[in-house]
């Protein structure tokens, strides 16, 4: 008697193509009902409109707090206070724009980044000289949350912050109005 014994491989081959004919089928079948039922292609589009608007909903959720998170920034750090000797300003400044240039490398750090620049800019004395350097140096999202840190903050008259293009700013420097 002779035992006729099915190999593995023939059962995994055998389950492979099945299951790829089921796609397939399944893919025809989706496709079809696509073309022919038109309740069907109104529920494909609500579908799509509802994960949209719910898209669009989380993306204003976020800015709003991205919003209230500066703000939080700003008044914490305003209420620290600022060094009011030269020496002083001179080692603050130097010290916050080395933590800025390290943090700005990493995209989650663009808040605390924008925060060590804003720090330096408000004990720097030609504050509009600082902001196009950092327009020309510093990433677009860190000048954009520095631009709403200054905006928020409103005892710095600059105009013009956030309005160049980060760093691929070629050699214009034009974001500042002097």
């Amino acid at each position: 008697m002779s035992s006729s014994s099915v190999r593995p491989t023939t059962i995994a081959l055998a389950t492979v193509g099945a299951l790829a004919t089921g796609f397939l089928a399944y893919a025809f079948y989706f496709d079809h009902k696509r073309r022919t039922d038109p309740e069907f292609r109104k529920a494909l589009k609500r579908e799509s409109r509802r994960i949209a608007k719910a898209a669009k909903e989380e993306a204003e959720a976020q800015g709003a707090q991205q919003k209230r998170a500066i703000r939080q920034a700003v008044d914490d750090r305003q209420e620290e206070g600022f060094p009011t000797t030269v020496e002083d300003k001179e080692s603050f400044f130097m010290s916050m724009v080395g933590q800025g240039e390290s943090l700005c490398q990493n995209e989650a750090m663009h808040l605390e980044a924008a925060l060590c620049f804003y720090s330096a800019l408000k004990v720097y004395p030609q504050p509009s000289d600082l902001v196009a350097i950092y327009d020309k140096t510093c990433p677009k999202p860190v000048i954009d949350i520095l631009a709403e840190m200054v905006a928020y903050d409103g005892s710095m008259p600059l105009s013009g912050l956030g309005g160049g293009s980060g760093s691929d700013a070629g050699g214009s420097g034009g974001a500042i109005d002097d």
